[in-house]
């Protein structure tokens, strides 16, 4: 077996059956579904047993106490021992022919893994009116870094992302105490620049964001993992090939998400060391990236009272 398809999920067994039902409608079966419940309080478990009384391929299914997706992903990821990972969400569903495109290609560039320093296959998303995420890349199957395809480029939206396991393993998710949420472009840029990834204009992956995922409730879920979104942008601005528009950004949300984590901490008396261990892990360490968080204090706090305001 070649791909394990990774889902984690919270309460979503009234939504599992879609992406259920494209995975047994499969034109090759050389992969497994593993399924992380990031604690539901829901039907979850019965609906999945009830898919692995009928399904044609292997499920397996693990269970943690609510931690948030990225504490999932660790878990799950940590136990897979195919070649190939994809992640694929709860309320999104695959093509017919994804898992044989996904093989096709993984075959294709076999041998060019280690001269091309390659992490994986960046295929198209489209939704389910199939009009496709944010476009196609603008060379098919060029060799290149997420950072440099996708941040620099300006193609910001969700692609659909198969990882070489042995790579994947190497750079999990960054935990916090008491964060349920951490971005995962954090980590497809920490992989750019040592590995490249095969950029193909092929849909193999169907969604739609509906209410209560994660991608819906955005903000708030965000102002409540504030470190989490410190270390995503102090990733931006370490990497000195991001380009200053990215950077400026991030440079704000930054400076945003680091009041935000400060009124948290005062909030919950949190312990001086701990605070200086968390701020030490989101550090910003050049004197230009510095400067950039010096000039953005003032649009910053702006942003700050705004949001405060709303999501409070």
């Amino acid at each position: 077996m070649k791909l394990t398809i990774i889902t984690p999920t919270y309460n979503r067994g009234d939504k599992l059956n879609k992406l259920f039902k494209s995975l047994n409608n499969q034109t090759v079966k050389d992969f497994n579904w593993l399924i992380i419940d990031d604690g539901s309080i829901d039907d979850t478990a019965e609906v999945v047993r009830d898919f692995m009384a009928v399904a044609n391929f292997e499920i397996r299914y693990d269970i943690q106490e609510n931690g948030g997706k990225h504490r999932a992903l660790n878990k799950g990821i940590s136990k897979i021992t195919t070649e190939l990972t994809i992640i694929v969400d709860s309320d999104d569903f695959l093509t017919e022919n994804a898992v044989e495109t996904i093989l096709d290609y993984h075959e294709l560039y076999d041998n060019r893994k280690e001269s091309d320093k390659l992490c994986g296959f960046s295929f198209l998303r489209a939704y389910s009116n199939g009009e496709i995420n944010t476009g196609e890349f603008p060379v098919d199957e060029v060799v290149d870094t997420y950072r440099q395809q996708r941040i620099n480029n300006n193609l910001l939206g969700d692609k659909a992302e198969v990882y070489y396991t042995d790579i994947l393993k190497m750079y999990p998710f960054e935990e916090f105490d008491g964060e349920k949420f951490m971005p995962e472009d954090a980590v497809w840029l920490k992989m750019s620049g040592p590995y490249n990834m095969v950029h193909i204009n092929r849909v193999i992956y169907y969604c739609d964001y509906l209410e209560g995922g994660l991608t819906r409730t955005g903000r708030r879920m965000k102002i409540f993992s504030p470190y989490g979104m410190m270390y995503r942008s102090s990733v931006y601005l370490n990497d000195p090939q991001v380009n200053i528009k990215a950077k400026a950004k991030m440079a704000i949300l930054y400076q945003v998400y680091s009041q935000f984590a400060k009124n948290r901490d005062d909030e919950n008396n949190k312990d001086k060391e701990s605070i200086l261990d968390d701020r030490a892990r989101c550090k910003v360490n050049s004197p230009m990236d510095k400067l950039l968080l010096a000039l953005s204090f003032v649009p910053s706090k702006c942003i700050f009272l705004i949001w405060d305001r709303k999501y409070k």
